[in-house]
């Protein structure tokens, strides 16, 4: 069953959800509940540093490792940019088609593209390495909040292994680690002699150019380089809530198991869940239990 969610348009902002229901004959229903919010600007935006080389990822992850959902592959493209001194950025690709459109669109033009379904926005999270020098900073929006945290630049132990492969025709070498809780096997090509690679991980003579995770919940594969690019590596101008990483992963969850709930208090605006016959949904407000994991497992 598919339930629309509406939301009083007094606000300046356009909300359009959708809630999924799944029938799991192993373990009854599972539930999946998505609340998407498109503001009618984009945020101004810092420049750290001018780019001087760029590579795009295939980003996909389970959203739900029960195996009860069909369509259980949440996929996004990321784009990883190289700065000087290390910097790098790893962000959605798709947002920034997004902001790009919201900057030339009027608030009803935004509103009808979202109701047509013709406007999805991607991945929230942003990984800044050596931002500041050092440390690694993590950006996240999650419903109307940003929040940022910092950490010491974390360092993977990898174990160099004798598997190759051959990725948009780089020779790779793989390594292993395990890294907050999952074991993860990249490919590494020192043709592009850079310790970066995609999320958090890096720390090998080489570009990492693929990953996975030893359950194949989490993959990133590099699926496009620009080796000559000058684009802005940016930061959104924002009042950030400052959290540690611990903060942040509670927030997430609250957030994840009670999207409506956690909108109604952070924002005082008010959701209505009603089904295709426009009946209201009783159970909406329930929190449920998420069918996956995070990318790091040690934050509980």
């Amino acid at each position: 069953m598919k339930l629309i969610l509406l939301m009083d348009m007094k606000k300046s902002i356009l909300v359009l959800g959708v809630v999924a229901f799944c029938v799991s004959l192993a373990s009854g229903k599972v539930v999946r509940r998505q609340l998407s919010i498109f503001p009618n600007s984009v945020p101004e935006t810092e420049t750290l540093a001018n780019e001087t080389m760029e590579f795009v990822y295939d980003y996909r992850c389970c959203v739900d490792t029960t195996g009860a959902l069909k369509d259980n592959i949440s996929s996004d493209n990321m784009l990883l940019q190289i700065g000087p001194a290390g910097l790098s950025k790893f962000s959605s690709y798709k947002n920034l088609t997004v902001d790009s459109l919201i900057m030339r669109s009027t608030s009803e033009q935004i509103a009808n593209a979202a109701m047509e379904g013709k406007l999805s926005t991607g991945e929230y999270m942003t990984i800044y390495k050596n931002y500041p020098s050092g440390k690694l900073t993590h950006t996240e929006k999650i419903c109307q909040d940003w929040l940022r945290y910092e950490e010491d630049l974390p360092s993977q132990e990898w174990e160099l292994t004798d598997s190759v492969t051959n990725v948009l025709g780089y020779e790779c070498q793989s390594a292993r680690c395990v890294f907050r809780g999952r074991e993860w096997t990249v490919f590494y090509t020192e043709e592009i002699p850079l310790a970066d690679g995609p999320w958090k991980l890096h720390g090998l003579p080489g570009l990492i150019i693929k990953a996975s995770d030893e359950k194949g919940h989490y993959t990133f594969e590099c699926i496009g380089i620009k080796s000559k690019a000058d684009r802005p590596i940016t930061i959104y101008k924002v009042p950030f809530n400052r959290v540690n990483r611990k903060e942040y992963y509670d927030t997430k969850h609250r957030y994840e198991v009670n999207p409506y709930a956690y909108f109604e208090a952070t924002t005082g605006g008010h959701v209505t869940v009603t089904d295709e016959a426009g009946n209201p949904s009783l159970d909406a407000y329930d929190p449920i239990e998420l069918p996956f994991e995070y990318l790091e497992l040690d934050w509980k």
